[in-house]
C-alpha cells in the first residue's frame, strides 16, 4: 500500500514539474521527437535501400549469366528453364536468351543476334530505341553504328545471307522496324527474333548466353549460383561482376553514412535534452534543497529527474515514430519513385531508444540534482 502511494505521489510530482516547465519540456520534447523522427525513417529506409536500389540499378542491365558447360558452344532451352525454376520466382524481372551467328548484308561481315525482345527490355532497359521492336517474320532491328555505316533507316529492307548449322545457305529480305543506341557492342549488331534466327539455322531451342536480372544482393547471387551448379552440369552461372560489385559498394556506403547521419542525430538529441534538463535542476535548486531538507534521500531526488527524462523519452519517442514513417514514406516517394515498406517492429524500438537515450541524457543534469547542499541553497547561497 505504501508502494503504491509513493508511485502515486511520484507520478504526480514528475507530472507536474513537467507542465510547470512546459516552455523548457516543450523543446526537449521537440528534440527527442525530431531524434526518433530520423531514426526510424533512416533506419527504415537502410532496411529497404536494397530493394529501392536494387531495382534502380537493375536499369543497368542483368547481374546474372548463364553459360553453356563442359565447353559445349550452346545449351538448350529446357535446362534454361531448370536453372530459372531454381531461382526465386518473385524476385526475377526478365530472362534473355541470345545467339549468335555471322551473317553478311551488301557484301560486309555483321553479326545476327537472336533474342526475345519481350525479355531483353527487361534485363538491359537501358537500351535506346528508336522505331519499335520486330514482332513480325523478316523483321530485325540494327545497331546504330550499322545504320550510320550503311545509312540504313526504319522501313528500309536488307538482305542478309549465310550458312546455316547443315551447311545449306540461306538469303532473305528483312525490314528494319528499329535502330537501338546502347554505346556498347549492341551498336554493331542486328536483332531478330530467337524464333526466326533459329530457322534460318535449321535449329531450335538453343542459346549461347543467357542474361537473368534479378533483384538480390551479391550473397543471395552467390548462393543461387552455388544451387544451380550443384544440380545442374549443363548450365555454368556467372555474376555479371562489374554490376554487382558496383551495388554492394554503393549500398554499402549509403547504408554506412545514413547510420552515422542517425548517430549524429541522437547524440545531438542528449546533448538538447540534457541541457535543458541541466537547466531545470538549477531552476529547482531551492525545491531540490528543501526535499532534502525534510528527509529526501538521493536515491528518491534521481528517481524524480529520470522519471521525468523517462515521460520525456517515451511522448518524444512515440510522436517521434509515427513522424518517422512519413519522413521515410516521402523520402522514398521523392528519390526512388515508389512507395517504402514499413517494419512495424521498428515502431516499439524507436520509442525504446528514445527513452534510453533520453534517460541517459538526464544522467549529468541528475548528478548535479544530488550535489545540490541544503544549508547553502535555503541560505540563497
Amino acid at each position: 500500500m505504501v508502494i503504491n502511494k509513493n508511485r502515486r505521489f511520484i507520478i504526480k510530482t514528475v507530472l507536474s514539474s513537467l507542465i510547470r516547465r512546459r516552455s523548457r519540456i516543450a523543446v526537449a520534447l521537440l528534440g527527442v521527437a525530431i531524434g526518433a523522427t530520423v531514426l526510424l525513417g533512416m533506419v527504415t529506409l537502410c532496411y529497404d535501400i536494397p530493394r529501392q536500389m536494387g531495382q534502380e540499378f537493375r536499369s543497368y542491365g542483368a547481374n546474372m549469366l548463364f553459360m553453356p558447360a563442359n565447353n559445349q558452344p550452346t545449351m538448350h532451352m529446357n535446362e534454361v528453364k531448370k536453372a530459372v525454376a531454381l531461382l526465386p520466382q518473385n524476385k526475377i524481372l526478365g530472362v534473355t536468351p541470345f545467339r549468335y551467328d555471322s551473317i553478311r548484308s551488301n557484301q560486309h561481315p555483321y553479326t545476327i543476334v537472336g533474342t526475345d525482345f519481350e525479355q531483353v527490355t527487361k534485363t538491359s532497359p537501358y537500351w535506346q530505341i528508336e522505331g519499335t521492336l520486330p514482332q513480325n517474320p523478316h523483321e530485325i532491328m540494327i545497331g546504330v553504328d550499322i545504320a550510320n555505316f550503311a545509312m540504313l533507316n526504319i522501313g528500309n529492307t536488307v538482305s542478309i545471307s549465310g550458312k546455316s548449322k547443315q551447311k545449306s545457305r540461306f538469303d532473305e529480305e528483312m525490314k528494319i522496324t528499329g535502330i537501338v543506341k546502347t554505346g556498347r557492342a549492341e551498336d554493331n549488331f542486328i536483332f531478330i527474333n530467337l524464333h526466326d534466327l533459329e530457322q534460318l539455322l535449321e535449329e531450335s531451342d538453343q542459346a549461347e548466353v543467357v542474361e537473368v536480372s534479378i533483384t538480390a544482393s551479391e550473397a543471395e547471387l552467390k548462393q543461387y549460383i552455388d544451387t544451380i551448379s550443384n544440380q545442374l552440369t549443363t548450365i555454368e552461372p556467372h555474376l555479371i561482376k562489374w554490376v554487382t560489385q558496383s551495388e554492394t559498394s554503393v549500398l554499402g556506403k549509403l547504408s554506412s553514412l545514413l547510420y552515422l547521419v542517425t548517430l549524429v542525430v541522437l547524440v545531438l538529441t542528449m546533448i538538447c535534452v540534457a541541457t535543458t534538463m541541466m537547466t531545470v535542476v538549477m531552476e529547482r535548486r531551492k525545491e531540490i534543497g528543501l526535499k532534502k531538507a525534510i528527509g529526501a534521500n538521493n536515491k528518491s531526488i534521481a528517481k524524480e529527474f529520470l522519471a521525468e527524462g523517462l515521460v520525456l523519452g517515451i511522448i518524444g519517442g512515440t510522436i517521434g515514430a509515427f513522424c518517422g514513417i512519413i519522413f521515410a514514406q516521402v523520402i522514398s516517394t521523392n528519390v526512388f519513385g515508389r512507395s517504402i515498406s514499413i517494419e512495424f517492429y521498428l515502431i516499439p524500438i524507436t520509442i525504446a531508444v528514445s527513452a534510453i537515450v533520453t534517460v541517459i541524457a538526464c544522467l549529468i543534469p541528475v548528478k548535479r540534482a544530488v550535489e545540490v547542499e541544503p544549508a547553502l541553497v535555503l541560505r540563497g547561497e
